[in-house]
């Protein structure tokens, strides 16, 4: 199948990488277009007409809206399978969708464990009207809620303790797999290692470094997916210089109070 592709993105947001990923992985050629989430344009309503959940991100091709990352790139998989991002075998099949299914419940937890360290500091610091307009760019009453909480109790939110559990049991899961092969699912890379990458890369944004370094096989995979040729056009060039040292130096500041954390689970 060939035919004109469109990603509508956000430069770091989770899902937006993993579609960038599997596009780079398969070395295909698209559009970018932009869309500013601090700015509300995910709620833009032409934007909507393409994605009526308000998040990014959406292929287009050949005119066709596609959503859900993951099922992006499942559907990458079936529209361009030149190269390959799942096995060929029905076991390694289902063993990359148990991983993909996974990772996106580890996910539910992703925006409560950024917004409660990365950008709190900055949002608090407009006081009740910046807290407020940040909550009014979320969708939904229930996300709302949870960013709000995030928000007025960073840390100390037991929403936050939820998702460093989560996201400790993801890298747990994920050093045990790695013991037995190169990468999560296959001795290939898969779009199970699309699917983990962008969490883990969160971690060490968010200078949360050391959960990583503790588990050695995770460590090496995640060098080695940095080492890919994939890695630079799918992630370097979109990382925004000022907006990582913003979120390294403010994890630094609350990480002695996420040690204590971890250390009482």
């Amino acid at each position: 199948m060939t035919g004109a592709l469109t990603l509508y993105h956000a430069p770091p947001s989770t899902c937006s990488q993993k579609v960038r990923l599997a596009l780079a992985e398969k070395e295909l050629a698209y559009q970018l277009q932009v869309i500013d989430l601090s700015a509300g344009g995910q709620h833009d309503p032409d934007y909507v007409k393409l994605n009526p959940n308000h998040v990014v991100p959406t292929l287009v091709h050949e005119g066709r809206p596609i959503i859900e990352s993951m099922l992006i790139c499942e559907y990458l998989e079936d529209a361009f399978p030149e190269i390959a991002l799942m096995p060929q075998d029905a076991a390694g099949r289902h063993a990359v969708r148990l991983w993909t299914q996974y990772v996106d419940r580890v996910h539910a937890h992703a925006a409560v464990l950024t917004f409660a360290v990365g950008p709190r500091k900055m949002i608090v610091s407009q006081g009740q009207a910046g807290i407020e307009a940040n909550v009014a760019s979320v969708h939904g009453k229930k996300g709302q809620a949870a960013r709000r909480i995030a928000l007025e109790q960073g840390v100390a939110s037991p929403l936050f303790g939820e998702a460093l559990a989560a996201f400790v049991a993801m890298l747990d899961r994920m050093e045990g797999s790695l013991q037995s092969s190169p990468w999560l699912a296959d001795d290939g890379f898969t779009l199970a290692d699309v699917a983990a990458l962008p969490y883990v890369l969160r971690l060490d944004h968010l200078s949360m470094t050391p959960l990583i370094e503790a588990r050695p096989k995770l460590a090496d995979w995640f060098a080695r997916v940095a080492a890919r040729p994939s890695y630079g056009p799918a992630i370097t060039h979109h990382v925004v210089p000022p907006l990582v040292a913003m979120l390294k130096a403010n994890g630094a500041e609350v990480w002695p109070e996420i040690g204590a954390l971890l250390k009482v689970a």
